[in-house]
């Protein structure tokens, strides 16, 4: 049977049914054997992806950076949750949330590819990284290493416990269009010295898109004796990776981005011999030393979204995570490979495919990214977010599996008209 049997019969399936897990895991059983290459090109097939979600007419939303939102079919199983969490009030609180909790934090440890002993549920990747900045035991004159690419969050904290222990940030500078792993890993390996106590890194630089060499850099900055802690926001259930395979010491990610998660919930793996060296962000009862869930301790918090991850995961595991990566990467570059060798475009992410996704970012000489935002929305439609700091001067452009070509089309479009005006 060629591709396009493949896809007209998919196509029997209404986009109403594809709302439904039985008609996604049709769908899906109904291109199984085609090419990753094949697939990731196919409208037809990721319009009926589209069809499984509720998307505004107002615009054509490139930010899902900042908030992946749920396909209705999560979105309805998390209304559910709600609903049965508040039907059975305190009965289910002082039953069962905390078996269902590590339900859920089993089932992202085994998609994460590391120990369920090893990896709690927060509330978010700043949670996550933070409970590790503040909670190690920093003594005056320790040094940390960062960029000054990584997020505000964690570079902050970083601050106030310079402020608060004495701490020394030394911070690099990434370059937006590396031409090695090496340039990266040595970049960071200038600035380690025998006081150097914590590094953090971005796996996926949030406001280029650029993947960084991470287990490079680990087994550098092992080989020195120095902790790694990386920032996995955008690259969870984004691109595939093992994280047992990246030899770092801590991992923090959030859900609500690429996996379609309710906002409310990260994850935060610690390697299991590193457990006893942090402190809880509040203080819990007594636990082994080596026991993550004393780091744990949040008190009453949203349990219906714990739930809903199951659905989150249910969703990305039957579309499938190499199918998908592969997708992300076709659209960023379908619109970017366009545009890239045009008069005054400016693009702050690497072309080589290995070392970016869906992320990219995209600026225009002249004319600067608060303007090509509010231009792009006010008279293409198009939403997207302007970035202006470390040296890095563009919009963020940020497609989802729901994405077509067609809105790309639109995209490259305005970028090619204001480049020439």
């Amino acid at each position: 049977m060629n591709k396009r049997t493949f896809i007209k019969n998919a196509g029997l399936l209404s986009l109403g049914s594809v709302v439904g897990i039985d008609g996604l895991t049709q769908l899906i059983n109904n291109v199984a054997d085609l090419p990753l290459s094949v697939i990731a090109k196919d409208e037809d097939f990721w319009a009926k992806i589209r069809g499984g979600y509720l998307l505004k007419p107002d615009y054509i939303n490139l930010e899902n950076g900042y908030y992946c939102f749920l396909p209705q079919v999560t979105l309805e199983n998390f209304i559910n949750h709600i609903k049965e969490v508040n039907y059975q009030g305190s009965f289910y609180m002082r039953t069962v949330q905390f078996d269902n909790k590590k339900i859920m934090a089993t089932k992202l440890a085994n998609l994460a590819g590391c120990s369920p002993e090893e990896l709690i549920i927060t509330r978010n990747a700043t949670e996550s990284l933070d409970m590790i900045i503040g909670g190690l035991d920093w003594k005056h004159g320790d040094e940390a290493v960062m960029a000054e690419q990584d997020y505000g969050s964690m570079v902050e904290m970083f601050r106030q416990i310079a402020k608060r222990y004495g701490v020394v940030n030394k911070i690099v500078s990434v370059p937006n269009l590396p031409q090695t792993d090496d340039e990266i890993v040595d970049l960071y390996a200038g600035v380690i010295t025998e006081k150097t106590k914590l590094l953090m890194v971005c796996h996926m630089i949030n406001i280029t898109g650029q993947i960084l060499p991470i287990r490079k850099i680990c087994d550098m900055a092992h080989s020195r004796g120095v902790q790694v802690m990386v920032d996995g926001a955008h690259a969870f259930a984004h691109i595939k990776f093992a994280i047992s395979e990246l030899n770092c010491d801590y991992y923090g990610s959030s859900l609500h981005k690429w996996l379609s998660v309710p906002l409310g919930a990260g994850i935060l793996y610690i390697k299991k011999e590193n457990i006893r060296k942090v402190w809880p962000l509040l203080a819990e009862g007594e636990k082994k030393e080596d026991d993550i869930l004393r780091l744990n301790h949040t008190g009453t918090h949203p349990v219906h979204t714990d739930l809903a991850i199951a659905d989150a995961i249910d969703f990305y595991n039957i579309i499938g995570a190499e199918r998908k990566e592969a997708r992300l990467r076709y659209l960023q570059h379908y619109w970017s490979d366009k545009v890239r060798k045009l008069p005054h475009i400016i693009l702050n992410t690497p072309s080589d495919p290995a070392r970016s996704c869906a992320i990219a970012n995209v600026g225009i000489k002249g004319i600067k990214p608060d303007i090509l935002a509010d231009t792009l929305l006010k008279k293409y439609r198009i939403y997207t977010v302007p970035i202006d700091v470390a040296n890095v001067h563009g919009c963020r452009i940020t497609p989802n599996v729901y994405t077509t070509t067609a809105d790309l089309d639109v995209l490259v479009k305005a970028l090619t008209e204001l480049s020439f005006s």
